[in-house]
């Protein structure tokens, strides 16, 4: 990432939080201790889920990586990582650095981007919570839609963006 743009968040982060805390002390520090509560909530699954994608990267060759969901991998490649996404219950904080990692070491960027759609808007993990709230049908369908949605907006970002 560019460290101008680096600087710039931050400093736009702390100008935003000058304004906060002028306009209201309180809320802002009441704020600031709920982001850091929950900060510390996170940090042990922040933690062991870099370890284990960590341990999977050293485990897995770049040409692993490649053959099974590289640019050359085709739509078989691309199914595999929805099929992925679809089951990996990850923290989004955590797909996006993930995701790179992933094209660093040769995925491609519809099979990424399939991985990412998957794992963020399609949940087989999640699918009996869902069940109970919205019913079994519209659950299903709701998952499905997604799925396909998700290899029909790969596919568009791998021919825009490969």
């Amino acid at each position: 990432m560019n460290t101008t743009f680096t600087l710039a968040t931050y400093a736009v982060t702390l100008l935003l939080l000058g304004l906060s805390s002028f306009k209201s002390k309180n809320k802002t520090r009441l704020a600031l201790k709920k982001a850091w509560r929950m900060f510390w909530a996170v940090l042990p699954q922040f933690i062991a889920i870099l370890l284990l994608v960590g341990l999977l990267l050293a485990i897995l060759r770049p040409e692993t990586i490649q053959r099974a969901i590289g640019s050359e991998s085709g739509f078989l490649g691309l199914l595999v990582s929805a099929l992925i996404g679809t089951v990996t219950m990850v923290p989004v904080l955590i797909a996006f650095p993930l995701a790179s990692r992933l094209m660093e070491n040769g995925a491609g960027v519809a099979q990424t981007a399939a991985f990412i759609a998957t794992l963020t808007t399609v949940g087989i993990v999640t699918l009996p919570l869902e069940t109970r709230y919205l019913g079994k049908k519209v659950a299903i369908l709701r998952n499905l839609l997604f799925f396909l949605f998700a290899l029909g907006t790969a596919s568009v970002m791998g021919v825009a963006l490969g």
